[in-house]
């Protein structure tokens, strides 16, 4: 091969590189994810709300939710009820920001949607246009699917939310199963189609019963992301605080502690203000200082 055209070949590869490169980053669309329904393999979700979080769950996930629960978690809100509009949105171009290849949700906030079918419309697609999410999540299920299907015709993708309800949880009497009834049963399961034939893509189903979940998933066409439900869902999801023990005021029972950050957190935190206080820190390696030659001139 002559110098020239090894150059040629050279860049020839280092372009293709970048396109393969390119293809990786590509971020998994809605489409892709409703094609994952019964697969043998479940989707894997996670909650986040800043870039720094986004950026490390990106390569292990499919979906991140940008939840109301950034309210709790993140500004110490008793409830999701007070989470604004604007909050979502400033926290949904974050881990948009902060990520390549998840398919990212946002939660509509309690009073965006409910009052119609348009407001819905105007308030989602604010959202999806100012944060370049994939998808927005609106809690309910009969009540709620005019307002969904309203969405998906106009081209917004809907991911529904049935069962237990943080937004609705006063009006629910607290965060119980819900299934645990006949009555409860046959309104999950009324839910469930209304949000499926609605056009939701997905839905989660939170805090269910076990069988109750397992029937839904088998009878939707619409991918289920379960949460204290069943391990027949489509795919499962925690707050990622939760998971990783940076969370502490309540723990749901069905979450699994994977790590506890929070008292790892104390620690460093102690050692830090221990070395300040004992003048340990900083070292002459943590601070900037003039060249030898430099010092004399500077100090008169």
């Amino acid at each position: 091969m002559r110098i020239g055209e090894e150059r040629l070949f050279n860049r020839e590869c280092k372009l293709g590189e970048e396109v393969v490169s390119t293809i990786k980053r590509k971020r998994i669309s809605v489409p892709a994810i409703k094609a994952r329904k019964g697969s043998a393999q479940p989707l894997v979700s996670l909650s986040a709300y800043s870039a720094p979080m986004a950026r490390q769950l990106d390569p292990y996930v499919e979906l991140m939710v940008v939840g109301d629960s950034v309210g709790m978690v993140l500004y110490g809100m008793d409830s999701t009820m007070a989470v604004t509009l604007e909050t979502m949105i400033l926290h949904g171009s974050a881990v948009v920001r902060g990520s390549e290849r998840a398919c990212i949700i946002v939660d509509m906030p309690f009073g965006t949607y409910q009052e119609s079918p348009e407001q819905a419309f105007r308030n989602a697609s604010r959202v999806m246009a100012q944060t370049g999410c994939s998808a927005v999540k609106i809690e309910g299920g009969i009540e709620m699917a005019q307002t969904i299907r309203f969405l998906t015709e106009r081209g917004v993708p809907v991911m529904g939310h049935i069962g237990l309800m943080p937004q609705s949880v006063q009006t629910a009497g607290g965060y119980g199963a819900r299934g645990k009834t006949h009555d409860q049963v046959q309104r999950l399961l009324a839910d469930a189609k209304a949000v499926d034939e609605a056009g939701a893509f997905a839905m989660v189903i939170e805090s269910v019963i076990e069988p109750v979940a397992r029937e839904i998933t088998s009878t939707v066409s619409a991918v289920t992301i379960g949460i204290g439900a069943s391990p027949a869902c489509d795919g499962q999801t925690l707050v990622t605080e939760d998971l990783v023990g940076l969370f502490s005021e309540f723990t749901p029972p069905f979450v699994k502690r994977y790590a506890e950050l929070g008292p790892q957190i104390g620690t460093a935190v102690k050692a830090f203000a221990d070395d300040v206080r004992a003048r340990r820190f900083p070292g002459p390696e943590h601070t900037f200082r003039p060249k030898a030659e430099a010092q004399p001139a500077l100090m008169q």
